[in-house]
């Protein structure tokens, strides 16, 4: 007992100090690999070399039929260049030992050479020959060729995919869709296989030359081999070619078996390309995934099997599995299936019920929802309508100035099957049908436009005439004036408007405090001299809700703060403090109103009117109120509308141009009637702001 205690304790000791220094071991085995090609060896030594060069081949082999995708096994360039620098080392010893030790007989080498040489070519040397002739065709004209061209495009490709597949992190990064953490990591897993593919493309020629320096070295060894024993040996000339033709070529077959496994491991691994899984997975699962094309399969072997002059058995046999396995494996597969089902229901109800109230007590933000006709169109992360809207949030953060929540894509077996909803705050705000597998043509000129054959719509975010068209007629469209857009697109483009028309409900409290903490360390220090001395957040986020229902850009944070700040002096009225920061953003709304003539298109109201609008303002303290009387309210509204509606097109929409005192009054009359028409006072022209006034009221 206690010589075994110390036997175990021993091993263990040595297994830690090999496991602490095997950099150390590792170096020096490569030194050995290099001492082998300039001093001799013996032939037990060689016989272990070459019994190792086989052992690590078939287990790179195992490794690449195992692994589930091609960076698992992101060494193998490395580990092809050191198996093959081991052979071609193994490959100089034993040409050592042939032409030194030859005329001795076939065990000059060793016996694994000699193994080779009598087990594969029967103790014909001829057979010998040309069984490795036909070894090293298949290894370098077709694995190692075809491996090599693989390795080349995909290399290309890879590199060449880089820059999108980098845009995609981003712009998942920037929907929200994953966090800091997961894109690190995808860049990561980017950049290691851009460098693999890299590495393989240069380590497929190793294989390649490989097989080139064993042809010239087996030439070598025979010519060479010949000449010694018959020169130098005094053998007669056919026994010394029978002696050095039967070692060279078992010494060709020795070290071209393994050369043949590593060249099928490379091959294995650049072709797998996007499967994940094993080989036996993403090969097997795939052709036995049609048990249709296995039932016509074995119905042609059967065929064979009857057909005159063909042995029966064989075709019958293997028709009649092939038709087996048709037969078999859908309903094999049906009924695992169902095994998972019934386990995942029976795994945890409790944990189930539990998520779907926690489901019904959720509200999204933003959510969109389409019949199952539209699946296809939000069937993955990439789909046609999902990648449109994760796009949003970026472009809302440069036009508007804060980061839009997440919009909730998912289908719902409760709507029409070509329908969709867009919810705000749980709250359905738009719907609209729209035709998969079509585009919608859509008239600009209001129905001028020379009639195409579709089905007649309307189209859903402006109501402007169209049509829905086959593809086909998308050119012909395009030619008669049509603006033609995919389905996604009518969506996208009802979603955008759609949040703009909702941009103070989602500029909630906890988005305020995000904008706030982004602010430089300076305004920082001035919210907090304001808030809560002076005014709560709640006022700034009214403040920032009034600018956005106007679609005033946010973005410009600092100088909303500054003018907020400025207000805040004289007064804790939101609809003053919003008026004044309109004003400090004069320049900004200018610039946003202005045309592409470089003018300010304008509807001006006349004195009478402005007169008449300010005698009715009731001012009590700090709060005003507007007291028009119904009737000249309505006649005002009526004038408004008929002017817009003369000057308004889709390319310019004229802006009213109102006193200071009476714009905030004058928006909410307008709101309602004609929420589009911006409305602009005189304190928030810029100085160098161009107006064209268009008409009067």
């Amino acid at each position: 007992m206690s010589f075994t205690g110390g036997f175990r304790s021993t091993m263990s000791a040595l297994g830690t100090v090999g496991l602490a220094n095997r950099d150390v071991m590792f170096a020096i085995g490569i030194v050995l690999v290099l001492a082998v090609l300039f001093l001799p060896i013996p032939t037990w030594l060689l016989d272990l070399g070459l019994a190792l060069s086989l052992s690590v081949s078939v287990l790179i082999l195992m490794v690449a039929l195992w692994i589930a995708k091609p960076l698992d096994f992101s060494s193998f360039p490395t580990v092809l260049l050191v198996v093959t620098m081991l052979r071609l080392a193994l490959n100089i010893a034993s040409t050592r030992l042939v032409l030194s030790q030859g005329h001795t007989g076939t065990g000059a080498a060793g016996h694994v050479i000699e193994g080779f040489s009598r087990f594969v070519m029967g103790g014909n040397f001829v057979i010998g020959v040309v069984i490795f002739c036909i070894l090293v065709v298949i290894n370098f004209v077709v694995i190692t060729k075809g491996a090599t061209r693989i390795a080349e495009v995909g290399a290309r490709f890879t590199l060449d995919a880089i820059p999108g597949k980098q845009m995609a992190i981003d712009a998942d990064l920037s929907a929200g869709l994953i966090d800091d953490t997961a894109a690190r990591a995808r860049r990561k897993e980017l950049e290691d296989e851009s460098t693999f593919y890299g590495a393989m493309d240069g380590a497929s020629k190793f294989v390649r030359g490989d097989a080139v320096a064993g042809l010239i070295i087996t030439a070598i060894n025979v010519l060479g081999g010949m000449a010694i024993g018959v020169a130098q040996q005094g053998m007669p000339f056919d026994a010394a070619a029978a002696t050095y033709t039967m070692l060279t070529v078992g010494d060709g077959l020795a070290t071209q078996v393994p050369a043949l496994i590593v060249s099928l491991a490379a091959g294995l691994l650049v072709t797998k390309g996007g499967n994940t899984g094993s080989v036996d997975k993403a090969v097997i699962d795939q052709l036995g995934g049609y048990p249709k094309a296995l039932m016509v399969a074995g119905g042609l072997l059967g065929a064979l099997a009857l057909a005159p002059g063909l042995p029966m058995g064989p075709f019958a046999l293997l028709g009649a599995g092939f038709g087996t396995a048709g037969w078999y494996l859908p309903r094999q597969r049906a009924r695992q299936a169902a095994l998972a089902k019934l386990a995942e229901g029976k795994k945890a109800p409790a944990a189930a019920a539990e998520e779907t109230v926690e489901e019904m007590l959720r509200v999204d933000d933003v959510k969109v929802e389409v019949g199952n006709h539209l699946v296809p169109l939000i069937l993955n992360k990439d789909g046609p309508l999902t990648g449109k809207v994760k796009t949003l949030r970026k472009r809302f953060a440069k036009e508007f100035g804060f980061i839009l929540p997440s919009v909730r894509i998912k289908d719902s077996s409760f709507l029409p099957p070509k329908g969709y909803v867009i919810s705000i705050m749980g709250v359905e705000v738009a719907n609209g049908e729209v035709r998969p597998k079509h585009l919608m043509a859509i008239d600009p000129s209001g129905g001028e436009a020379p009639d195409i054959q579709g089905e007649t719509t309307r189209e859903p975010t402006f109501g402007l005439q169209a049509k829905w068209i086959d593809p086909a007629r998308h050119e012909e469209a395009v030619a008669k004036g049509y603006t033609v857009v995919d389905p996604d697109s009518v969506i996208t483009t009802h979603l955008t408007e759609v949040i703009k028309d909702h941009l103070p409900n989602l500029l909630t409290f906890a988005a305020v405090q995000k904008l706030i903490d982004g602010l430089p360390r300076e305004y920082q220090k001035l919210i907090n001299d304001m808030v809560p001395s002076q005014i709560t957040l709640v006022v700034v986020q009214r403040v920032l809700q009034a600018l956005l229902a106007e679609r005033v850009s946010i973005r410009n944070l600092p100088a909303i703060v500054e003018a907020v700040a400025e207000a805040v002096n004289w007064t804790r009225n939101i609809t003053m403090i919003a008026e004044h920061v309109r004003i400090r953003l004069g320049q900004q709304i200018c610039k946003q109103l202005t045309g592409s003539d470089g003018f300010i298109p304008v509807i001006a109201l006349t004195p009478t009117w402005e007169q008449a609008l300010l005698e009715n303002i009731v001012t009590e303290g700090e709060d005003r109120r507007f007291a028009m009387p119904p009737s000249q309210v309505q006649e005002l509204l009526t004038a408004i509308r008929t002017r817009i509606q003369k000057h308004a097109s889709p390319s310019v929409w004229p802006a009213l141009l109102v006193a200071a005192e009476v714009r905030p009054f004058v928006r909410s009359l307008l709101e309602r009637v004609s929420p589009m028409t911006p409305i602009i006072s005189h304190a928030e022209l810029h100085r160098k702001a161009a107006l064209k006034t268009v008409d009067q009221v």
